[in-house]
């Protein structure tokens, strides 16, 4: 009888915790996903203004997104800031990938002089935020007389990935040496042990870094906002809808605004949803295949 009665008493316990657990869980998703959706049902509010006294629209429209993509206003070309993001966001997540990952290797697996007090330096200026150089980087663009362009954008993100090196140094440091020397006796050299051995094995970190890589544009606004100035049509999607919310229409347009928070969602939860098999892979298999 004893026995029965610490077993019930621990399977009684167990599913507190379970409950508990659970309880939690919803708790904390529902805290998440209400403001998803509350932009959501927004961008599709067909009545009233930036504010309401409800969540669930009263009716239903596409003109938010209609008024965004045709630019029925004439002083918000949504559809040139998205195209202006999506391609610097591309090219700066391919050159800040590949320099991050080379970084990170070379510093991980090559021993060279001042290697050490390298590290320490980088470390040291990881501590400063990136905005305290921005009016130094803006004085460098004009001088050069890039300031305005997309290209000034894809040259300070890109450049500015080398010091985020640290977390895929951290993981490079993770896969055994063994699996480098194994390869040298075998005849491989550097390169080939970085692109047979080391990047297959370094799919989560790299899927990592392109999405870190990839999302910066998307969000960034002091950057942005200090290189492009006046130049409206070079805007990207941050700059641009925070214009949308002046005080003349912050409440005319706060729909369409929304609506702007949706579709710029879209590419980022795509990338996702694409390269995170990717990332499952890498973290699932091996070193060696049985």
């Amino acid at each position: 009888m004893a026995k029965e009665k610490k077993i019930q008493s621990y399977r009684a316990k167990q599913r507190f915790t379970l409950t508990s657990s659970y309880t939690s869980l919803t708790i904390l998703s529902i805290l998440w996903l209400f403001p998803i959706a509350w932009i959501v049902l927004t961008s599709f509010r067909g009545e009233g203004g930036a504010f309401v006294p409800y969540i669930i629209p009263k009716s239903f429209t596409l003109e938010n997104y209609r008024i965004l993509l045709l630019n029925t206003t004439g002083n918000f070309p949504f559809v040139r800031w998205f195209l202006n993001t999506l391609f610097v966001a591309v090219i700066s997540c391919i050159l800040s990938t590949f320099i991050t990952i080379a970084m990170a290797y070379a510093l991980s697996r090559l021993r060279f002089k001042l290697r050490k007090p390298f590290l320490k330096v980088a470390l040291v200026l990881n501590m400063f935020p990136g905005f305290m150089s921005m009016i130094a980087i803006y004085y460098i663009l004009k001088a050069l007389n890039l300031t305005e362009t997309l290209f000034a954008l894809i040259l300070v993100y890109s450049s500015g990935a080398a010091l985020g090196f640290y977390v895929a140094k951290g993981f490079f440091d993770t896969i055994p040496m063994a699996l480098d020397e194994s390869a040298m006796i075998d005849g491989a050299n550097k390169w080939q042990i970085f692109t047979k051995i080391t990047l297959p094995l370094s799919k989560p970190m790299i899927v990592y870094t392109s999405l870190m890589a990839f999302m910066a544009p998307w969000m960034d606004f002091i950057f942005a906002k200090i290189i492009m100035g006046d130049k409206i049509d070079n805007y990207t999607v941050a700059i641009g809808l925070f214009t949308m919310m002046t005080r003349t229409t912050s409440n005319s347009l706060f729909m369409a605004f929304t609506a702007g928070c949706v579709l710029i969602a879209i590419p980022i939860t795509i990338l996702f949803i694409i390269m995170q098999r990717f990332y499952v892979e890498g973290v699932t298999s091996g070193s060696v295949k049985g």
